[in-house]
């Protein structure tokens, strides 16, 4: 499972762009209520920059940063034992360059983090901060955020299927996270009481490809 102590499997920066994508695109299919979604995606989130969150209503959240420059994951699980002091050394090794759009973006609830992982476009790897710790435990909650992002379309239809309460299909779900273009016909098939323009409005917001 992906964690904060095993990165390796994590999605490098574009590939993790397009799964964020997926997901808010498959929220926004099922649930037409913006507010219960647990996915979200902005492609227009500033000049130069998307953005990426989950928020499960019970206090959980991720939000993620793209730039030119690379990628930077914050989480916070309310349950974990680093949820349950402030820890400055999650974010002493921050790269400069998301001090001011990230690490200052009030959006983004950075007093609440008790993980954060990060990749500039040069590195080879994804990054973490500083913390000493032995334990193999999920004890900064890293690996119950990160692990949708592992056999992501099978993860994503058994998470939605139970959450959700209701059957979905694997083929149309297969298609998104292959960034197949939106026609009626894949929504329905998803949500028959959904549709291409009840959607315009996410789907330009996600920036999910129609064509």
């Amino acid at each position: 499972m992906i964690s904060t102590r095993r990165l390796d499997s994590m999605p490098d920066i574009n590939t993790l762009e397009r799964l964020s994508q997926s997901l808010a695109m498959l929220d926004a299919i099922i649930m037409p209520e913006w507010d219960l979604r647990y996915y979200s995606f902005n492609s227009k989130w500033s000049k130069g920059e998307k953005m990426a969150s989950m928020q499960n209503g019970s206090g959980d959240s991720y939000f993620a940063l793209f730039t030119k420059k690379g990628a930077i994951l914050k989480g916070f699980v309310a349950d974990s034992s680093m949820a349950e002091e402030a820890h400055p050394e999650i974010l002493a090794n921050v790269p400069d360059v998301f001090a001011e759009n990230f690490l200052n973006e009030s959006a983004f609830s950075m007093e609440s983090t008790s993980f954060c992982i990060w990749r500039l476009t040069s590195d080879s790897s994804w990054q973490v901060g500083n913390i000493n710790s032995k334990s193999k435990s999920d004890i900064d909650g890293s690996e119950k955020l990160l692990s949708i992002f592992e056999n992501t379309p099978t993860t994503y239809k058994n998470w939605a299927e139970q959450y959700y309460e209701l059957e979905l299909p694997e083929t149309e779900i297969l298609a998104i996270f292959e960034h197949q273009p939106l026609t009626d016909e894949l929504v329905q098939a998803i949500n028959p009481d959904s549709s291409l323009e009840d959607l315009e409005e996410d789907i330009e917001e996600i920036g999910y490809p129609t064509e």
